[in-house]
Formats: C-alpha cells, sequence, structure tokens
C-alpha cells in the first residue's frame, strides 16, 4: 500500500524535529513501524540521513553543550551498568573482569576525550578519567587479584570525581 508523500514527510519532521520514537511516529501516523524503519532506509539510500538530520536539528536547536551533556549521561549510565553487571557476574574471573574493566576505562577515556572537545568545560574530567584508566591497566597488569575490589570502588569513586571535575 502506498503512503502520500505528505505523510513520509511528516513522520520524518516527527523523528527529526520531535524527536519521537519509531513506534510514537508509529501511531501518530498511523503505520507500521516496520513501514517506517524501510522509509528511513530508503531514505539513508537516498543521501537523507534521517539519524543525523535529528542530531543536527538537536545541536542547532539546544547548542553543543546540550547534546555533548546528552551524549555524556547516556554513555556514563551504560557504563555504569556494565560494570554493576560485570562486579556482580559470579562466572567472570578476576582476571577477566579486570580486563572488562580496563577497557571500559579505556572506552570512558576516549568518550571523555571526544566529549571534551565539544565541551572544554569537560577536559578536567576527561584528565580524571584518564588517570582512572592509567590506575585500571596497572591494576590489572601487577594487582589482578585485587580486581573486584577495585572495581567496587570504581564506580563510587567515579561519580565522586564527577561531582569534583564534571
Amino acid at each position: 500500500m502506498a503512503h502520500p508523500q505528505e505523510k513520509i514527510t511528516a513522520a520524518r519532521a516527527a523523528y527529526v524535529y520531535e524527536a519521537l520514537t519509531l513506534e510514537a511516529i508509529a501511531q501518530k501516523c498511523n503505520v507500521s513501524k516496520g513501514t517506517l524503519a524501510r522509509w528511513k532506509k530508503t531514505a539513508q539510500d537516498g543521501g537523507d540521513d534521517w539519524d543525523r538530520a535529528r542530531a543536527a536539528a538537536r545541536l542547532s536547536g539546544q547548542g553543543a553543550e546540550a547534546v555533548t551533556q546528552a551524549v555524556l549521561e547516556d554513555f556514563v549510565l551504560l557504563f555504569q551498568s556494565t560494570l554493576t553487571e560485570v562486579k556482580t557476574d559470579k562466572d567472570i574471573k578476576p582476571l577477566a573482569k579486570a580486563e572488562v574493566i580496563s577497557r571500559l576505562s579505556d572506552a570512558y577515556n576516549k568518550t571523555m576525550s571526544a566529549v571534551s572537545k565539544g565541551n572544554p568545560k569537560l577536559n578536567k574530567l576527561a584528565v580524571a578519567m584518564e588517570v582512572l584508566q592509567v590506575l585500571a591497566a596497572f591494576i590489572q597488569r601487577h594487582y589482578p587479584r585485587h580486581a573486584n575490589a577495585f572495581g567496587e570502588i570504581l564506580e563510587p569513586f567515579g561519580e565522586e570525581v564527577a561531582k569534583s571535575y564534571g
């Protein structure tokens, strides 16, 4: 069933400018989520990336600092939930936990570096997180038996660092 171009345009506008989910747009425009996904893919194949347009609209509407902050908040939540899972998983051996923590710290460091470029106020926080990453690697190399204790301390300490430098 072909839909009028006006409906596709309205769906794109809801996605880009209202930042609605595909589920919400499906209800709003009375089409299936699959149809929306197909429209989005067809547009992308034609050079119209709805996600980039959404990011640009958000950036222009709220400013770079707000976008940077939103990205950082999303990452920190993911970081914390992953760290909690690793700490509580009894099937992961201490050395493997140290490896995961080191990788998480590296990802955090890289994210903070990228974020600090978009928001210079976060540069101090990026440096602090880099120090934590170096510490995680050090513990992994020299004291792997302490990985569980480090994991327990890292999460609440990371929050303290964010309060102090963020």
